[in-house]
């Protein structure tokens, strides 16, 4: 996923309804389109919020139980208007993905666009402050070569953190180089994690190909966020653009 730098100043709406089923079919359109240069693109008729968002692009498998398979997903935590961020991020995570081959023309009746507006966003006290199934996270931590101490200079074990783990410890950072990871709220039910398994995840991710140690773990910032998000696959996109007035082009 590529990052920009949450927004602490985002003033965001709480709302069971921010994320629906037309964010997701206006970021088909716009896929559809670019895939399709004489096709008209239908202009989005909900309001145009700005929301921090993410893209995601499934291949749905045609096997009954089977799981989906990621496709392409890329996102912000810069606040966009969600007409244009919406189009904006659908064909950066389509074509720009680097994890992936670009979406081709020929793989969209197997997609399954998910949208998600991200909000409440929160510094936490700790690493471990926060709820797997409510919240995502996005991690910070400075090159782990900065860290003033050690665990056994610490007193600590090598065992796991304890929950008293706190933020309020921070090194001093003599070095501009930073990490960066973020993982959507659904990841890590999705993988099983518990809230170690997820952050030494977010710390390999975020480029750290060292041992994981302790010291590392309380350097990390973190800031939480939950996301609504609304998933449609290519069948109820060709039913909505129909019912737009506008037929699948050749």
């Amino acid at each position: 996923m590529s990052l920009v730098p949450p927004n602490p100043a985002a003033d965001l709406v709480e709302s069971e309804e921010v994320c629906t089923a037309e964010h997701c079919l206006h970021a088909f359109d716009a896929l559809y389109c670019a895939l399709t240069p004489s096709a008209i693109h239908i202009a989005p008729k909900f309001p145009d919020e700005k929301y921090p968002l993410f893209v995601t692009w499934n291949t749905r498998s045609s096997r009954l139980g089977r799981s989906h398979r990621l496709r392409g997903c890329i996102g912000s935590f810069e606040p966009h208007p969600l007409h244009e961020g919406l189009a904006e991020y659908a064909l950066i995570s389509a074509f720009r993905d680097s994890r992936f081959r670009k979406i081709s023309k020929s793989e969209l009746s197997s997609l399954e666009c998910v949208v998600s507006l991200l909000t409440d966003f929160e510094d936490a006290d700790s690493y471990l402050d926060w709820t797997i199934g409510v919240h995502g996270i996005y991690i910070s931590f400075p090159h782990p070569s900065t860290l003033l101490t050690s665990s056994s200079d610490s007193g600590l074990g090598s065992g796991a953190p304890s929950p008293l783990s706190s933020s309020s410890y921070l090194p001093r950072i003599t070095s501009k180089q930073t990490f960066t990871a973020t993982y959507l709220p659904e990841v890590m039910p999705e993988q099983g994690w518990d809230k170690i398994d997820a952050i030494d995840s977010a710390i390999q991710k975020a480029g750290w190909n060292g041992s994981i140690t302790e010291d590392i773990r309380r350097s990390i910032k973190l800031r939480r966020y939950q996301s609504r998000k609304y998933a449609v696959g290519w069948d109820e996109y060709v039913e909505w653009r129909k019912g737009q007035g506008h037929h699948l082009e050749n």
